[in-house]
C-alpha cells in the first residue's frame, strides 16, 4: 500500500489540496514578466517626423544694383601759392594748416624796391602831363594865328603833334604807375582761394621769385571733395546692354541714384555725393573707365589722397529678388534654389542670378510670389534616391544673431 503525499511544512495543512492551483498561477505570472521583456516597443517601426527647415517667402520688386569700386580721395580746388615778386621774405601771416580766405595775406616781401620803382612811375606821369599841358597851350595859341595868317601853317603842325605826343607820354605814364603799383602788390602775397593751407614751404630771409616764381604754400579746398574711382568697361557695356534690351532700368534720379563712401575701417561715410561725369575714353592700359562723383566735406573728416571704397547705384532689376547666398546652388548645369511647395514637398527649381547686393543673390528669374525658399536645414535632409519625394516641415527662417522676435523673413527688393 502506497505511502499517502503529505504536504509541505511551509504551506498550511488548508492549503495542501489547493496546491495545483497556486503553481499554475505562479507559472503563469512568470511567464507573463519575462514576456513583456520580450515583445517589441510600441510605435518602433513608425516613420519619423519631417525635418524642420528655414525658409523666406518671395516677394519681388525693384532691386537697385549698387556696384563697390575702389576710388581716391581729391581736393576739389587746389592752388599752389607762388611769389610773383623777387626779393626777401619778410614775414609768414598764417598758421600753416589753418582754413583761409581768398585775399587774405600770408607773406610780405621787401617791398621797398618795388615802392621805389612807383613812386619812380608816378613822377614820370607828372612830367607827362605837364608837358601835355604847355603843349595843350602852345598848339590853342597858334590855332587863331594860323588862320589870321600870322603864323605858317606848318608851325601850327608842329604845335598840334606836339600835343599829342605829349597826351601819349602821359598815358605811358599813367601805364607805368599802373604797372609798378601791380608789382609793388606782389610783395604781400594773398590766398588765391580759400581753402586750408598746408606748410610753409619757405622761411624768412629766404630769396625768393628771382627767375622764377617760388612756391611758398599750398591751398586746398576739401569741401566739398571729389573722389574718383575706376570702373571694368566690360562691366559698363554689360550694363547698358542689359538696360538697352529692359532686363535693367535705369536708377531714378540721374545716372547714379546714390554714391556712398566706405572708409577703410569699413564704416560709411555719412554724407551722400553725386556722380558728376563718366569718362567717354577707356584706358589703353587697364581697360578702365574712371568715374567722378563729388562729396559733401563740412567736418573736415574726408582727407584728399585718402583711399575708400565708392558703392554706387546705376540700375535697377525689375521684378526680382534677394535671396541669402546660402539658399542658391551654383553649377555647371545652372543655378538651382530648393522650393518648398504647398503639400510640404522638397523641390529643386533652377533660376537666374543676377550680382551680389549685401551678401545676397539678385534673382532675376524663376521664383514667383508667395513661394517659399529653403535657406537652411539642408543637413537635416534624409538621404535616399534622386529623385525620391522629400517632405520638410518650413519654418521663417532668421539671420544668425537675429532677435527670436523679429518677423519671419521675407525675399524682397531692398529699400
Amino acid at each position: 500500500m502506497p505511502t499517502p503525499r503529505v504536504a509541505p511544512s511551509f504551506l498550511p495543512a488548508r492549503f495542501a489540496r489547493h496546491q495545483p492551483l497556486v503553481l499554475i498561477a505562479a507559472l503563469s505570472l512568470l511567464l507573463a514578466g519575462c514576456g513583456k521583456g520580450d515583445a517589441p516597443a510600441a510605435g518602433a517601426g513608425a516613420a519619423p517626423p519631417p525635418p524642420e527647415v528655414g525658409v523666406v517667402t518671395v516677394t519681388p520688386g525693384d532691386v537697385g544694383l549698387v556696384t563697390e569700386l575702389p576710388g581716391r580721395l581729391e581736393a576739389s580746388r587746389v592752388a599752389q601759392v607762388r611769389a610773383r615778386a623777387a626779393g626777401i621774405l619778410q614775414k609768414r601771416l598764417f598758421r600753416e594748416g589753418s582754413d583761409v580766405k581768398a585775399g587774405q595775406p600770408l607773406f610780405t616781401i621787401d617791398s621797398a624796391p618795388y615802392a621805389a620803382a612807383a613812386a619812380s612811375a608816378k613822377a614820370g606821369q607828372a612830367r607827362a602831363e605837364a608837358n601835355l599841358a604847355q603843349a595843350t597851350a602852345l598848339a590853342e595859341r597858334y590855332k587863331p594865328l594860323v588862320e589870321a595868317n600870322a603864323i605858317s601853317k606848318q608851325e601850327y603842325a608842329n604845335a598840334v603833334a606836339a600835343q599829342k605826343q605829349a597826351a601819349a607820354d602821359v598815358a605811358v605814364g599813367k601805364a607805368n604807375v599802373q604797372t609798378a603799383n601791380i608789382t609793388l602788390g606782389y610783395a604781400s602775397v594773398t590766398a588765391p582761394i580759400s581753402g586750408r593751407i598746408g606748410r610753409s614751404l619757405v622761411t624768412e630771409g629766404a630769396l625768393v621769385g628771382q627767375g622764377d616764381a617760388t612756391e611758398l604754400a599750398v591751398i586746398q579746398q576739401i569741401n566739398p571733395m571729389y573722389v574718383n574711382f575706376t570702373q571694368s568697361a566690360s562691366e559698363v557695356m554689360k550694363l547698358r546692354a542689359a538696360m538697352a534690351s529692359g532686363q535693367f532700368k535705369r536708377a531714378s534720379g540721374s545716372d547714379a541714384a546714390s554714391v556712398l563712401i566706405v572708409l577703410e575701417d569699413g564704416t560709411e561715410y555719412a554724407q551722400p555725393g553725386r556722380l558728376l561725369f563718366s569718362d567717354l575714353t577707356v584706358d589703353a592700359t587697364t581697360g578702365q573707365i574712371t568715374l567722378r562723383a563729388e562729396v559733401p566735406n563740412p567736418d573736415g573728416q574726408l582727407l584728399p589722397g585718402l583711399y575708400v571704397r565708392v558703392r554706387l547705384e546705376q540700375a535697377q532689376a525689375s521684378n526680382a529678388v534677394t535671396l541669402p547666398q546660402q539658399a542658391a546652388t551654383r553649377g555647371a548645369q545652372g543655378d538651382t534654389v530648393m522650393v518648398v511647395g504647398p503639400d510640404n514637398h522638397l523641390t529643386p527649381r533652377p533660376v537666374k542670378l543676377g550680382p551680389v547686393q549685401d551678401n545676397k543673390w539678385v534673382v532675376l528669374e524663376g521664383l514667383k510670389a508667395g513661394e517659399q525658399v529653403m535657406v537652411d536645414g539642408f543637413q537635416k535632409l534624409p538621404r535616399g534616391k534622386p529623385g525620391d519625394p522629400i517632405v520638410v516641415k518650413p519654418v521663417p527662417w532668421q539671420a544668425q544673431g537675429a532677435a527670436k522676435s523679429a518677423p519671419p523673413a521675407t525675399a524682397a527688393a531692398k529699400p
